[in-house]
C-alpha cells in the first residue's frame, strides 16, 4: 500500500505524477508555466487528464541561472498554498533538495518532497519525518545538484541505484517518515549516461524486487532523445514506449509532461497484466 497526502494506492494501481515547473528556463516547456495562471490551469488540466500528484518545481534541474534557496522558495510556497486551497484532494510534491525549502512547503500544505538529487542535503529527510509527508529516494550518483554527468562509470550501475536508494529509504524511515510514503527512483539520466539509464529501464524489476514502490521520471529525458536521435520536442513516442516497459516490470509512480497519453499507456498494460478491466467489451458478445 502506498499512502500519499489523503490519498491511498493498491500495490498494482498505477499513479500519476504531473510536473509543473515554477522557472522561466525548463527545458521542456521553457518557461510556459512559470507565472500562476497558466501554471493552476496546467494542474487543472493535469488532474482532468488523470494525475493524482502534482510535482512543483522551483528550479531547473539541468545547468542554468543560480537560483537561491529564498527565490526557489519564493516560486513554490505561494503555490503550493494556493493549489492547496483549490484542489484539497490533490497530492501537491514539490521537486526540491533544500532542507529549508522543504520547510517551507511543508507548511504551506505539500505532502511529498521530491529529492531528486540523491540526499544530498540529509536534512530533507529530517523534514519529511518532522511533518508525516512522503519521500521519493532518488539516485543520482552522487552528483552535485545541477551538474551534468561526465564520463562517470559503475561496476554495476543497478547494484549502485539499488544500494544508495534503499539505503535512503531506510534511513527516511528510521527518521520518522511513514514507510508507506516512501518511494525510491532509480534517477535516468542523472549521474548516467544513456547506457546507464536504458540499463537501469532493463533491470527495474530489481528495484521492484526490493518491496519498496518505484517512480520513474522518464518524460522527454535525454536518454530516450539519444536512443531515438530526437529533440526535446519528438521525444512522445520514446517515452511512452519506455513507460510501457516500467510498467510491465512493476515501476508504479510516473513522473511525466503529458498526462493524458500516460495514462493511455498505463491502463493497457494494466489490462494486459490483469491488474484492470477492459473500459467496455462488447467485441464478440452481441
Amino acid at each position: 500500500m502506498l499512502r500519499l497526502g489523503r490519498r491511498e494506492f493498491d500495490a498494482h494501481e498505477p499513479v500519476i505524477m504531473a510536473i509543473v515547473n515554477r522557472t522561466p528556463d525548463s527545458f521542456y516547456d521553457q518557461g510556459a508555466t512559470f507565472l500562476d495562471e497558466p501554471a493552476l490551469a496546467r494542474v487543472e488540466q493535469a488532474v482532468a487528464e488523470g494525475a493524482a500528484i502534482i510535482d512543483v518545481g522551483g528550479v531547473k534541474a539541468g545547468p542554468g541561472e543560480a537560483v537561491s534557496a529564498t527565490e526557489e522558495a519564493r516560486r513554490t510556497v505561494g503555490f503550493v498554498a494556493e493549489v492547496r486551497r483549490r484542489f484539497p484532494d490533490v497530492i501537491i510534491s514539490v521537486d526540491t533538495w533544500r532542507a529549508s525549502v522543504g520547510e517551507a512547503v511543508c507548511e504551506a500544505g505539500a505532502d511529498l518532497l521530491n529529492d531528486a538529487w540523491g540526499g544530498v542535503d540529509p536534512g530533507l529527510a529530517e523534514v519529511a519525518a518532522r511533518y508525516g509527508v512522503g519521500l521519493v529516494c532518488t539516485h543520482a550518483g552522487g552528483a552535485e545538484p545541477r551538474t551534468r554527468p561526465h564520463r562517470v562509470t559503475y561496476d554495476d550501475v543497478m547494484a549502485d541505484i539499488l544500494r544508495v536508494t534503499v539505503g535512503l529509504a531506510e534511513r527516511a524511515v528510521a527518521l520518522g517518515v511513514p514507510r508507506e510514503s516512501v518511494m525510491i527512483d532509480p534517477g535516468h539520466d542523472f549521474g548516467k549516461n544513456t547506457r546507464h539509464s536504458l540499463e537501469a529501464t532493463r533491470r527495474l524489476g530489481e528495484m521492484v524486487g526490493t518491496g519498496w514502490p518505484v517512480l520513474v521520471s522518464l518524460s522527454n529525458k535525454d536518454f530516450v532523445g539519444e536512443t531515438l536521435d530526437q529533440p526535446v520536442k519528438e521525444r512522445l513516442v520514446g517515452t511512452l514506449a519506455t513507460t510501457a516497459v516500467s510498467a510491465w516490470l512493476g515501476a508504479q509512480v510516473y513522473r511525466v509532461h503529458e498526462v493524458a497519453e500516460t495514462r493511455q499507456v498505463l491502463d493497457m498494460v494494466a489490462s494486459i497484466a490483469g491488474h484492470r478491466r477492459p473500459a467496455v467489451a462488447r467485441r464478440g458478445l452481441a
